[in-house]
């Protein structure tokens, strides 16, 4: 089988596992970066040009694509959809996960637990001391919609420096969400990754002294994690709700039980793999596997049909 990764560089852990691990299983794999690729649409033709040569005939695509590059790499993972390559990512599902707002609205429908969350226009005539109150009142978290590891999200700690950030962002013109502060989770969280609807490994992430954040690109730390039974649920439900076979599930244990801060589409492997010892880059190859296997199974059916 031929796999296509659709990463920046080779070098990136999570890329250069991926490569390790379909090699081993004795598929053909390239790497192609999503903004070298040209879509050229034709009737009953759609297909791709990497820069200036056409793309060869791959089975299977394996999406890792950074939260800037979101939109056009979501049009670079359609165009293959088109083209009925099976993809470990769905386009939709990638920009379900990426939209903070829509996440939560998703997650809210299907009865899953998160932190009370509060979002308005930036014209609204609400004052930040009401918003204050819509989520409990300090402390509170605000999130940049557009922020991805920890960037963009600041725990505010008093009343009036609540106030101050919340004005300030509002004269900027900036897109935020408020969200209460879940003050017994003590500053960590337990990341789930999910392969085809099944958990592959969890840590527990805890920031760096002085930060809230547990994000190991700001410095956390993680080991291993034991989940619950109600945690591996909420987990799963999550990935569901987003429409997503692999992903990341960020989780806060909390007084009223697992709590869903994020659900990321393009979960790092370096920190999950190293935490658990568990080959999580496998599990995926061998999900991308079947999928393949299966849509092709379809393909011919409808065809012979």
């Amino acid at each position: 089988m031929k796999i296509a990764i659709l990463s920046r560089s080779s070098y990136i852990y999570s890329t250069s596992r991926l490569i390790e691990e379909a090699k081993n299983r004795g598929h053909k794999v390239v790497v192609v970066d999503p903004l070298k690729c040209n879509l050229v649409m034709e009737k009953n033709e759609p297909n791709i040009h990497v820069v200036k040569h056409k793309l060869e005939r791959v089975d299977a695509i394996i999406p890792r694509i950074g939260s800037s590059i979101t939109h056009y790499g979501s049009a670079v993972i359609r165009q293959f959809e088109m083209m009925n390559v099976f993809t470990a990512l769905n386009s939709n599902a990638l920009l379900r996960s990426r939209d903070k707002l829509r996440s939560m609205q998703l997650l809210s429908r299907e009865s899953i637990d998160f932190p009370k969350t509060f979002y308005t226009n930036m014209n609204s005539s609400l004052e930040a001391e009401e918003i204050l109150e819509f989520v409990g009142g300090a402390p509170i978290v605000v999130k940049v919609l557009e922020g991805t590891q920890g960037v963009g999200v600041m725990l505010l700690e008093t009343k009036m420096a609540a106030i101050s950030v919340i004005q300030a962002m509002h004269s900027l013109h900036a897109k935020i969400m408020v969200q209460e502060y879940i003050k017994e989770a003590g500053g960590k969280d337990l990341r789930v990754l999910i392969v085809n609807n099944k958990v592959v490994g969890a840590m527990v992430r805890e920031g760096k002294d002085g930060d809230f954040r547990s994000n190991l690109h700001r410095g956390g730390t993680a080991t291993q994690a034991k989940l619950s039974k109600e945690e591996r649920f909420v987990a799963l439900q999550a990935c569901k709700a987003m429409g997503l076979q692999v992903a990341g599930v960020d989780l806060i244990r909390s007084d009223r039980g697992p709590l869903v801060l994020e659900v990321n589409s393009s979960p790092g492997l370096e920190g999950i793999e190293a935490a658990t010892g568990v080959n999580i880059a496998e599990s995926i190859i061998k999900f991308v596997e079947h999928g393949a296997k299966n849509q092709s199974k379809t393909k011919i059916n409808r065809i012979n049909g």
